[in-house]
């Protein structure tokens, strides 16, 4: 018999209760039935970002489509802004707004490295006209995590605008939209939320509306102010994914219960637990000190053809951890720990991770890092 453990980058693992939210029968989006559960679902997701004052708008699509709504709503084609690039992901930021004909500058970091507040005030200032920062709080493709909130006093100390890729990060870390002064952050339902894939949450501060209501860009399915209008009205803009949005509304519900902070808690602890039994079996993290919540990303031992072993414990198993991407496939993998992940999920995935190394000859000793692990957790 096999069974499914997901330990990847997302999609995560998503609680029965969720999925039963989402099983429920189909209702139609212009009704006042859908039009509370919206509402409620719209003023929840406040909560995650941690904001007051902010607005959240839903749109049916992948997290990618909502950072190309961040693009195209807060800039204009010809504007000059800064991309903090150290990944996959930071890269796509790059990618978007070069697409839309936006002047990009990026500031590269190394693989594995978080930015540095001081390296991005420095280009700020090297720079003119700068309109806008773009940035990630958890690169998904390294397992680092970015530093926001001194990020944002940078941005802020030069009067520019903050957009945030927050798809893997947020309801994992620490996140306060208000307190930290962001203008723009964007999210996933398949990571921290214990969802499907297809929605992604922007979270618009009112400090964003000067920008928004300047930019030319060419905007039609993706218009915050369509999106403002519709929420209004207690609705979206277009025909939204029902189901997944009922599913939420339960997701969020869970989240809440916990408490957010709780939350955080919750994954530094199993964050931690997991590196350090990484590192009891002898492996290297590769993103050492500037490793965050989501995920812990480790160096394949030399010799070791660990993604072959990926595969076949998911053949085999039903249980997924993830490779590396692009320039990095065959040299890292990454164990996923969020959302919907307990102590137990996590001495599973070790003992997956164990399971390779012993059969890709890796000399390991079995059961050292799960030994590891509850000595953390018990302890």
């Amino acid at each position: 018999m096999k069974k499914t453990y997901l330990f990847t980058p997302g999609p995560t693992q998503i609680p029965p209760e969720v999925v039963l939210a989402e099983a429920s029968p189909m209702i139609h989006h212009r009704t006042s039935e859908f039009s509370e559960i919206f509402a409620n679902v719209s003023e929840d997701l406040k909560y995650i970002f941690q904001t007051k004052d902010g607005e959240v708008f839903t749109f049916a699509s992948s997290g990618t489509g909502g950072m190309e709504a961040c693009v195209v709503n807060s800039v204009s084609r010809g504007d000059k802004a800064i991309v903090i690039s150290g990944g996959k992901f930071g890269e796509r930021w790059a990618q978007i707004c070069e697409t839309y004909g936006v002047n990009v500058v990026k500031i590269d970091v190394e693989n594995g490295k978080a930015v540095k507040p001081d390296d991005l005030d420095e280009a700020i200032k090297k720079e003119e006209d700068v309109k806008a920062v773009f940035t990630t709080l958890s690169e998904t493709s390294t397992g680092v995590v970015h530093d926001i909130e001194a990020i944002a006093k940078v941005v802020k100390g030069h009067n520019l605008l903050l957009v945030v890729d927050g798809i893997s990060g947020i309801g994992v870390q620490p996140f306060r939209m208000d307190d930290w002064g962001i203008d723009i952050a964007v999210t996933g339902s398949q990571k921290g939320f214990m969802l499907p894939p297809g929605l992604a949450f922007v979270c618009v501060a009112k400090s964003a509306w000067e920008s928004i209501e300047k930019s030319d860009l060419p905007k039609y399915y993706w218009s915050f102010k369509k999106m403002q209008k519709a929420l209004n009205n207690k609705t979206t803009a277009y025909t939204p994914a029902i189901s997944l949005i009922m599913a939420a509304g339960k997701s969020i519900e869970m989240i809440k219960s916990e408490g957010i902070e709780n939350v955080w808690s919750r994954h530094a602890r199993l964050a931690n637990a997991t590196r350090e039994g990484m590192k009891a079996l002898g492996l290297e993290l590769f993103a050492g000190d500037d490793s965050g919540n989501v995920l812990t990303a480790v160096k394949i031992p030399e010799g070791v053809t660990f993604d072959a072993g990926i595969k076949k414990l998911r053949d085999e198993t039903g249980v997924t951890i993830a490779g590396g991407q692009d320039e990095l496939k065959g040299k890292m993998f990454r164990v996923g720990h969020m959302g919907y992940v307990n102590e137990f999920d996590i001495i599973l995935a070790a003992s997956a991770v164990e399971k390779i190394l012993h059969e890709n000859g890796y000399k390991v000793e079995l059961g050292k890092g799960i030994s590891k692990i509850q000595e953390i957790l018990v302890g």
